[in-house]
């Protein structure tokens, strides 16, 4: 397959030299279009392909395009493609958004086929993300007639795969949030509790990086279940009661929120009554 990617930002460049690397046997990259130019032109230097200004040559001379654009220029950008309609008939159009589904091409004139092909990674470098690129996990949905093909060709860049239904990509990437950024807040509530403690910033990161590193670990060494530890799992009622005390009203909440989600897996762990703890959290 001849492939083309419109937009030349870090998911262009790192999925675009992946592929260019990965995937010989199975598609040929062509090149990059960008209405800022001298993106296309930088993104076809790192893969050693070519760069276009006119939108309609790159739809011409390829089979399949990349929309690798903000998740708000996406439907945008397929309205700027249907104007091409002549040359886009039998195309496949597939974009990267973790949140949009497949059906934001569902309202083009022109006999399409969409995709949604979303890498679960964290792609913040350029020139530098395409590197650990075949560690992630990619999930795919879309028009039943190429999907065997796409799961395919990135599982022989090797990738585990798994399709999914348009219906599940909002609570799909609802998931990833949970999983990456939200963690992020958790960690920076907790920097912020250290350092009302009297903690510096340094002190602070070196007092809770183990702590976070060695629980990860352990999760991914083992499973939920088994990682847990603390004063819901020993439903300790005391101790999260005097957390609860101390706490402000937003680290009030979230803490009561995710206990009563510990205290669910603390019930698979142990043959103990949590019923007193899960109603002080109430």
């Amino acid at each position: 397959m001849k492939i083309g990617f419109i937009g030349a930002g870090k998911m262009g460049y790192t999925l675009g030299r992946h592929l260019k690397e990965c995937a010989t046997d199975c598609c040929q990259i062509i090149g990059y279009y960008s209405q800022n130019l001298e993106s296309a032109k930088d993104a076809a230097k790192f893969t050693d392909t070519a760069y276009y200004d006119d939108l309609k040559k790159l739809v011409e001379d390829c089979e399949v395009l990349f929309l690798t654009v903000p998740d708000g220029q996406i439907a945008v950008m397929a309205d700027m493609l249907d104007r091409h309609s002549d040359y886009l008939e039998g195309k496949i159009i597939c974009h990267t958004s973790g949140a949009l589904s497949s059906l934001v091409f569902s309202g083009m004139h022109s006999h399409v086929y969409g995709y949604s092909i979303h890498p679960i990674y964290a792609v913040s470098s350029k020139t530098e993300s395409y590197i650990n690129f075949s560690d992630c996990f990619v999930t795919i949905e879309g028009h039943k007639k190429y999907l065997k093909t796409f799961v395919q060709m990135f599982e022989a860049c090797g990738h585990q795969v798994k399709t999914i239904s348009a219906d599940d990509k909002i609570k799909y990437h609802s998931a990833a949030v949970f999983s990456s950024n939200l963690v992020i807040g958790l960690y920076h509530m907790a920097l912020k509790l250290m350092k009302e403690c009297g903690f510096n910033d340094e002190e602070a990161q070196n007092a809770l990086k183990p702590l976070l590193k060695n629980n990860v670990d352990k999760l991914f060494a083992s499973d939920c279940k088994n990682a847990l530890t603390g004063p819901v799992e020993r439903c300790d009622i005391s101790t999260v009661e005097k957390h609860l005390q101390v706490l402000s009203s937003d680290k009030e909440l979230v803490y009561r929120l995710l206990s009563k989600e510990l205290v669910k897996i603390a019930e698979e762990k142990n043959d103990r009554d949590y019923s007193t703890l899960f109603e002080l959290l109430q």
